[in-house]
């Protein structure tokens, strides 16, 4: 497997890697795992982005409540551009009981959009207790962000909830200490796409009944999507697919000289119900190897993807391997992931027994060529505002079915994420951008899902019809140490008490479920 490891990164320099402690067959090729750059080395490239983190301030009283309930917040002002939002606060043990709301300028305009929320029970999306993300002091609690589009003018307030009319002791419900608001710029794209048709695929669009519109302030450049038509994000990368397509190629006809050249550390410590490793790898990857790695992992068909497993197949002779074709990936190069933000260490987990779909909770009102732009944003939330080592999820999925690589350490391994809490050994996180409370997910995100988790489950095994025992790392609805069995593409749902994915999404994967296993050959 390693020669096709190599194929993808492109390899004409050695490279110290951090490698999980068994790879599945056919698992190649694989992005880059070369360690992230720091600032100023030759490797790192300046890419754009920024972060604005405002303090709150105490609301003036409302009539008829106390000055301690009216909340915080911070009135309409003008400020540096930005297109997603979110809050957050010093500890992230601590839960936000209360409401918070944004209104955003559009940019260049005086239109104001209506008040928004912002999704506030966000901390069951985040690294297990006890891990070493978690307790890393940089942690902190934060609502789920929101994509408002470009932005240069905004207002925040934060209100607690009312005091419980049985409680009659009198208790004030208080808002957590260090309230900040955080304006995120994901920048410009760093290799502009075309942009075409922002249409999903055929199927339900991710458009709210009458009445229950969902994230729909006056978002700019938002666009709805429609049924009946091709997906369109993948046409919007057509440009970089005969690049990337030539790239691996010619890794791969490197790949045998460059194999020895790849030595692999391995270390690992246990973490809730499964093993994490923190093996942190030398600095130092070449400009030269940067540059080789592909914008998108091509797909492959069943039979080219079964070659490829059987070159290190586990499996007795003459078993079928239950492997999906891989889909067609984009890489974190080709949405524009500076690596110089996450945490230059890789972590795993032992195997990927189960997927947890998401929702991102992000809001709908973005375009398919904006996925990149709401990725980056979300990345540096993640990272600058919210303190994880990385994105959070494995994978990420937009409205037209695109599939995007999410935290770094190779998309065929079985990389430790921070997506659902209690549950993220053994196990990947897939967010579907978007909120589907009341929307419906676009039919080309649910068919993306089932082909993602065809391909990504069936390397290590797992059959997505299947029941999977789990150990909780720790949660709200399984205790730490408790056994949970658990569908092998659950939601986020069943293993915490939480909304996410949202009850329209919650409803595809009986359907997913169906179509991954099929896809599998099952």
């Amino acid at each position: 497997m390693r020669a096709f490891l190599a194929s993808s990164i492109g390899v004409t320099c050695a490279a110290v890697l951090a490698l999980p402690s068994a790879a599945p067959a056919g698992a190649a090729p694989d992005t880059r795992t070369v360690p992230a750059a720091p600032a100023g080395s030759a490797a790192s490239t300046d890419l754009p982005g920024s972060t604005q983190s405002l303090p709150m301030r105490p609301l003036p009283a409302e009539s008829g409540r106390a000055a301690e309930t009216s909340g915080q917040g911070l009135t309409e002002r003008e400020v540096r551009p930005f297109s997603l939002v979110g809050v957050v606060w010093d500890d992230v043990d601590t839960e936000l009981h209360g409401t918070v709301q944004v209104r955003t300028r559009a940019a260049g305009t005086d239109r104001w959009s209506d008040w928004q929320d912002l999704e506030t029970h966000n901390a069951e999306h985040a690294a297990d207790p006890g891990s070493a993300e978690r307790d890393s002091g940089r942690a902190r609690g934060a609502t789920a962000p929101l994509w408002v589009g470009d932005s240069d003018g905004v207002a925040v307030r934060v209100v607690p909830d009312p005091p419980d009319p049985q409680d009659r002791t009198g208790h004030v419900v208080s808002l957590p200490g260090g309230l900040r608001l955080e304006l995120v710029d994901p920048g410009e794209d760093p290799r502009p796409l075309p942009v075409g048709d922002e249409a999903a695929g055929a199927g339900d669009a991710a458009e709210p009944d009458a009445g229950e519109a969902e994230g729909t302030g006056d978002a700019a450049g938002a666009e709805p999507v429609t049924d009946g038509q091709a997906m369109t994000g993948a046409q919007l990368l057509a440009d970089i697919r005969a690049e990337a397509d030539a790239q691996v190629l010619a890794g791969m006809q490197a790949a045998t000289a460059a194999t020895a050249t790849l030595p692999a550390t391995d270390t690992g410590t246990e973490a809730g119900g499964g093993a994490e490793t923190g093996a942190t790898a030398e600095t130092g990857a070449k400009t030269s190897a940067a540059a080789l790695e592909p914008n998108v992992l091509p797909a492959l068909s069943r039979a080219e993807t079964e070659a490829q497993a059987g070159t290190e197949s586990k499996t007795a002779a003459g078993a079928r391997p239950y492997i999906g074709p891989r889909p067609r990936i984009i890489t974190r190069k080709g949405w524009g992931a500076d690596e110089k933000l996450r945490e230059r260490a890789f972590a795993y987990t032992k195997t990927v027994k189960a997927a947890f779909v998401h929702h991102s909770a992000t809001g709908n009102n973005y375009t398919c060529s904006q996925a990149p732009s709401v990725l980056r944003g979300i990345y540096r939330y993640h990272v600058k505002s919210s303190g994880w080592r990385d994105f959070g999820y494995n994978f990420a999925v937009d409205k037209c079915g695109n599939i995007y690589e999410g935290r770094a350490g190779g998309v065929t391994k079985p990389v430790l994420g921070a997506h659902t809490l209690g549950f993220n050994s053994n196990s990947m996180g897939i967010a579907v951008l978007g909120t589907f409370t009341k929307s419906n997910p676009p039919a080309a995100a649910v068919t993306a899902v089932s082909k993602l988790t065809a391909w990504k489950l069936g390397l290590f095994g797992a059959n997505p019809k299947g029941k999977v025992t789990l150990v909780s790392g720790g949660g709200n609805k399984y205790k730490k140490g408790t056994k949970a069995r658990l569908n092998v593409i659950s939601g986020h749902r069943d293993g915490f008490a939480t909304e996410c994915p949202g009850a329209r999404l919650y409803k595809k994967l009986g359907s997913a479920r169906t179509s991954s296993a099929r896809l599998q050959g099952r």
